[in-house]
């Protein structure tokens, strides 16, 4: 049996007919941690994901005085009541993008010193916008490493609040970061948005309702700032995850290209996800889509898929999975404003660039979009660059393409391990 690091072969098949559950949102399983270790009192996290992502992020809430046990399928989380510990050694969070920024935000609360760093990835992805940000609420936190990227060190102790403007034009991760945490400060925090520029701002919808969930007082103000309000705490209590929209971006594209139908249960119709506004692009790249209480599923076209021209600022992780997809149109697609792909866990901008080429495409890769022209494709040995959703995406081409190899498979782990075996009982 070939193990996780050889290269793994992907049958060509199709047309699909396939239900899958996928596991619960790494967005919502992050956010929720990190809550509920603010909080007074015990949670308990029904559906989380079980991910190196993941897992970094308890074992630093660990680190920090949390209480958390995960040996079962629901977690329980022991709140501190913000009152987190100055760790004996740094948090090593490797490329952990939430964990790193949510991380930084939250330590300004502990009682000593707090240093974060990663893997050698992580050490160059930037920060320094979120720190910019805490600075200028109180915070005593710098940056160590170059180009304003990790290690960072905050002295911790409180963080006083009030007004700041953030650059958010990179990640909203920085926002994130500094309102899941706000509602410890001193004083009621508003951020006002730098250039009026949020990236992915549905992800910061997704912290807003987290927090309400567990009893902040956080959201929009008339004019465009946001606002969290100091002293209303968060409460512990049971809390479900939902499935992972990233996650179910493969299996709805994957009927997109192989034909044939797929759903995925349990995604609430109601579900404000980012990535499941992939959806009305698969339909308007010919697919049919149907939504249900708990379900959402895609069937392929009768015919060939229509090229699609896109603005993916709201949900770039859905770019890559859209992007093999594209391979299979009947005409070149355009896929716009995704600049934030460059400072992920690879330049995925460069990297699609070049896979999309292996595979036999024409595409080109801007600062800021991707244009892919399809062409004869070709199987080929797909370099993944360590970064799971290359490897999730990439995969799906193999479905009709073959002789398509996936390079380090076992990087999905960052977010869905089982992903190679679902994508097989498809």
């Amino acid at each position: 049996m070939a193990s996780l690091a050889d290269p793994l072969p992907i049958e060509p098949r199709g047309p699909l007919d396939a239900r899958v559950r996928v596991p619960g949102s790494k967005s919502l399983t992050n956010r929720a941690l990190l809550v509920a270790a603010l909080a007074d009192g015990t949670s308990i996290l029904r559906g989380p994901l079980v991910s190196d992502d993941t897992d970094v992020m308890i074992r630093s809430l660990r680190q920090l005085g949390a209480g958390i046990d995960d040996a079962s399928g629901d977690w329980r989380v022991d709140g501190t009541g913000a009152r987190l510990r100055g760790p004996d050694a740094p948090l090593h969070v490797g490329n952990s993008g939430t964990t790193a920024r949510f991380l930084t935000a939250a330590a300004c609360l502990a009682d000593g010193l707090v240093v974060i760093d990663g893997d050698p990835r992580m050490r160059e992805r930037p920060i320094a916008d979120l720190v910019a940000a805490l600075t200028a609420l109180g915070a005593r936190c710098e940056t160590l490493g170059e180009n304003g990227c990790p290690p960072v060190r905050i002295a911790g102790g409180e963080l006083p609040g009030g007004r700041a403007t953030i650059d958010a034009s990179r990640s909203s991760q920085y926002v994130s970061g500094v309102l899941l945490t706000a509602p410890y400060a001193k004083r009621d925090v508003e951020l006002e948005l730098a250039g009026g520029r949020l990236i992915s701002r549905p992800y910061v919808e997704l912290t807003l309702q987290v927090m309400r969930a567990f009893g902040a007082e956080a959201g929009w103000t008339d004019d465009g700032r946001l606002r969290v309000a100091s002293g209303a705490r968060y409460s512990g209590r049971d809390y479900a995850i939902e499935p992972d929209a990233s996650a179910a971006a493969c299996p709805f594209c994957a009927a997109a290209i192989a034909g044939g139908r797929v759903r995925v249960d349990g995604i609430p119709e109601d579900s404000i996800q980012a990535d499941l506004g992939l959806l009305p692009l698969l339909a308007e790249m010919g697919c049919r889509v149907a939504r249900g209480p708990d379900y959402a599923e895609v069937e392929g076209p009768a015919g060939a898929l229509r090229p699609i021209d896109v603005d993916l600022n709201d949900l770039p992780d859905a770019a890559l999975a859209l992007a093999v997809v594209a391979l299979f149109a009947d005409g070149p697609s355009h896929i716009r404003n995704v600049g934030s792909l460059r400072i992920k866990e690879t330049d995925r901008l460069s990297a699609l660039e070049a896979e999309l080429t292996r595979l036999g495409a024409n595409a080109r890769a801007g600062e800021e979009d991707l244009r892919i022209e399809p062409g004869p494709l070709r199987g080929a040995d797909i370099r993944t660059y360590r970064d799971h959703r290359m490897a999730m995406a990439f995969a799906l081409a193999g479905l009709r393409v073959p002789g398509v190899r996936i390079q380090d498979p076992g990087c999905v782990a960052k977010t869905w391990p089982g992903y190679f075996a679902a994508l097989a009982h498809l």
